[in-house]
């Protein structure tokens, strides 16, 4: 019983299944970042579908240029057709307050935006028909997610969720098809990083972002620069603290070149989603 558990759950069977979710579909348009959850799935709707499939990025100031270019760099690489959207979540007053809900109202902006080009006749995205898939997966559904709220209400199709695949199996999978992003870090929106009940604007997402592309130079692949005002905390492996220190000076003087006053090493270490306890706490 035990062997059988276990080669039911083998990156082989999974990969497998996947590709079987897609084929019962004449159409896919899967919400596409780039990261590891959403380029696996356009990878293998296209494996199952073809070119009757279509990955749709929002190119927005809440997704890093570096992912964003991470995003169209797969794309190109495995031959994925690709529909570049823009989305308006900046102007809505709801996503800049950055209350609690936040990831709510971008996740409904980005799908409203494509249901809407999936309506225009001679958009790529035109074909009604084609359901709209994205990267929740089981771990997701422990965590403080309220994209999802947003998910269920258009009616988005989760793949992993209902094949019972979490961020290990995802990341086995790729493996499995030998993809570059494996291995590939978290990096959810750069919104993410600002303190919630801190608004969220142009500025700050770019002070973030250059914050953490600096970092990123230097050598550090997992990390974040949250945003509380006039201060940067950084979170990066508790491993890599000696290399902060080797840089101290020099990151220091940089981050309040780009407009903080106070520059902080949490000596927590990186915790993904660590700005939730704030809403844990209230």
């Amino acid at each position: 019983m035990q062997e059988t558990k276990q080669q039911n759950g083998s990156p082989e069977v999974r990969a497998t299944k996947l590709k079987a979710y897609f084929a019962r579909y004449e159409g896919a348009i899967i919400a596409y970042s780039g990261g590891v959850d959403s380029a696996l799935l356009a990878y293998v709707a296209h494996l199952a579908l073809g070119n009757k499939m279509l990955a749709a990025v929002a190119d927005s100031p809440s997704l890093s240029r570096r992912e964003y270019r991470h995003a169209l760099n797969f794309a190109r690489t495995h031959k994925i057709p690709l529909q570049i959207i823009q989305t308006q979540e900046m102007q809505n007053p709801f996503y800049a307050a950055n209350q609690g809900d936040r990831c709510y109202h971008c996740k409904k902006a980005l799908f409203e935006r494509i249901d809407e080009l999936r309506n225009q006749p001679g958009n790529p995205l035109s074909d009604s028909t084609w359901p709209i898939f994205y990267g929740a997966n089981l771990d997701d559904l422990g965590d403080y997610r309220p994209g999802i709220r947003a998910a269920d209400e258009a009616s988005i199709l989760a793949p992993y969720v209902e094949l019972n695949m979490d961020k290990t199996a995802i990341r086995a999978v790729c493996d499995f098809f030998g993809l570059e992003i494996a291995a590939k870090p978290a990096m959810p929106c750069m919104a993410s990083r600002i303190a919630y009940g801190q608004e969220v604007s142009a500025e700050k997402l770019k002070q973030v972002e250059d914050a953490e592309d600096y970092l990123y130079n230097i050598g550090f692949r997992v990390l974040r620069v949250r945003h509380h005002g006039d201060t940067a905390r950084i979170e990066i492996l508790p491993r890599d603290f000696g290399l902060a220190m080797q840089h101290r000076e020099n990151i220091a003087r940089t981050l309040h070149e780009l407009g903080f006053l106070h520059v902080s090493l949490d000596l927590d270490g990186f915790k993904s989603g660590s700005l939730n306890a704030a809403l844990e706490d209230k």
